[in-house]
């Protein structure tokens, strides 16, 4: 087949040198007759390594992994392929058949083009749509969050608070985990923007997951992922879970008194070894991420319960920051209140002030639902008010009771009531009343005046 070769002549020749994509040419048994320049500069194989080798025997020894030669004799029809060569590099090979006058099979020449830097170009833009995602997504997050949370130098502190501010921003400088503890409202999530914000990690990604909010049977792929094709409806690529999203940032799970505890244990994993496992894949992927978690409920109690592993429970509690509830800290309470009306305000093109009479209330006030409660009734007075200031009359009956005895919560029996008699859960109840009475009002006067017993009455109950 040389002799064939050669009649193309000295000027065809010239022709597969000056082509763009590399020239391989076979005969039909394979053996190879000639290879262009391009093709030595894209594969680092030389005419005078390859010329009369069988293409078989070339794939057999590892220089290539596909060849196309065989398939287009045995078909006698143009054949593509993906080839990698030993050094990493990807070549797109399409072979088309040479017939004589004959019409029988004579050569098979494959064109060769360098697909590698198209590959990691592709690469390269899915790493970047994926980015771009994340950003969305954390974008959008940002936005949904409370106006307490978006700026920490939007929160009034009170003595309480700066002393919680300082030990975060001390503990934000190490990696450790933390945990936030404290009653719903309360502004765990501002703590723990604050702790990333403080943090050496701060100009990396900051993803709050509300577990208590995820379905179960969905919480697995959300947190760590799924593998291509890992079940019914998977992306063919698959999905990066919030713990590789968030790679060398801080993850917030808050409520994590709500995971699941089939979750419990992967998330443990992360905690030990820094590590993930894709739902539908065998290898683990590392990760380096800080775990800030927060929850209302009282874990150790969960734990007994059986409902929180206990080895979870201890490697988070390397840092506890435990948040009072706004009826610890009214110091806050006028601050607060003149800030949402600003917020708020602005928002709904309103100038609304607070009277006196309805800030006394609204410091007497036990404030179940913390920072949280105050925001949403400052934001519905503005919103409600066909006037500029807000005063006792226009506060809800749970603040401005008409009777002093209906400001005072209502008094229920708790779990731990179980098992007394009568008398001593009358006796209980009693000392909550009194005591719900001074912590209301905050004198002894007040509250004997409201329960009408006399002060001495009071000062024995106090005693007891």
């Amino acid at each position: 087949m040389d002799t064939y070769l050669d009649k193309i002549g000295a000027s065809v020749r010239h022709i597969f040198e000056v082509l763009d994509d590399g020239i391989y040419i076979t005969d039909k048994e394979g053996k190879t007759l000639f290879v262009n320049s391009m093709y030595e500069r894209l594969t680092g194989l030389t005419e005078g390594e390859l010329r009369g080798k069988d293409v078989r025997y070339l794939k057999d020894s590892g220089i290539f992994d596909a060849v196309l030669n065989p398939e287009i004799v045995k078909t006698g029809k143009p054949a593509t392929v993906v080839q990698q060569l030993k050094t990493g590099k990807r070549l797109v090979l399409r072979g088309f058949p040479v017939f004589d006058d004959n019409n029988e099979l004579v050569l098979v020449v494959t064109l060769a083009r360098d697909i590698t830097l198209i590959g990691q170009m592709r690469k390269q833009i899915a790493q970047q749509k994926e980015q771009i995602s994340l950003f969305s997504k954390q974008l959008a997050h940002l936005a949904s969050q409370d106006s307490t949370d978006n700026n920490p130098d939007n929160m009034f502190y009170d003595s309480q608070v700066q002393q919680l501010v300082s030990l975060i921003k001390r503990i934000a400088e190490t990696d450790a985990t933390m945990l936030l503890l404290g009653e719903t409202g309360v502004g765990k999530d501002w703590f723990a923007r604050l702790a990333h914000d403080s943090s050496p990690r701060r100009d990396e990604m900051f993803l709050k997951v509300d577990c208590g909010s995820i379905s179960e049977n969905l919480i697995e792929s959300e947190l760590f992922g799924y593998a291509p094709g890992a079940f019914t409806g998977a992306t063919s690529k698959g999905k990066p879970g919030h713990f590789e999203m968030a790679n060398r940032g801080t993850v917030f799970l808050d409520e994590i008194g709500e995971l699941p505890l089939s979750m419990q244990a992967k998330l443990l994993r992360v905690l030990q070894d820094q590590e993930v496992v894709r739902v539908g894949a065998s290898v683990a992927k590392k990760v380096d991420v800080r775990i800030i978690a927060a929850t209302n409920r009282n874990l150790e109690e969960e734990v007994r319960k059986g409902n929180f592993r206990s080895d979870l429970f201890y490697r988070l509690r390397v840092a506890v920051v435990e948040i009072p509830p706004l009826r610890e800290r009214t110091e806050m309470i006028p601050g607060l209140v003149e800030h949402f009306l600003s917020i708020y305000g602005e928002k709904y093109k309103k100038d609304i002030t607070c009277a006196r009479d309805a800030m006394q209330l609204l410091l007497k006030y036990r404030w179940p639902g913390n920072i949280r409660e105050l925001e949403n009734l400052i934001q519905s007075l503005v919103v409600t008010l066909d006037h500029s200031d807000i005063t006792a009359n226009d506060l809800p009956p749970s603040i401005n009771s008409r009777h002093p005895m209906d400001c005072l919560p209502n008094v229920e029996l708790d779990a731990k009531d179980e098992g007394k008699s009568l008398k001593e859960i009358m006796a209980e109840l009693e000392r909550r009343v009194i005591q719900q009475a001074l912590d209301t009002y905050g004198s002894v006067n007040k509250a004997s005046e409201v329960l009408k017993v006399n002060r001495t009455t009071i000062f024995r109950k106090m005693k007891q």
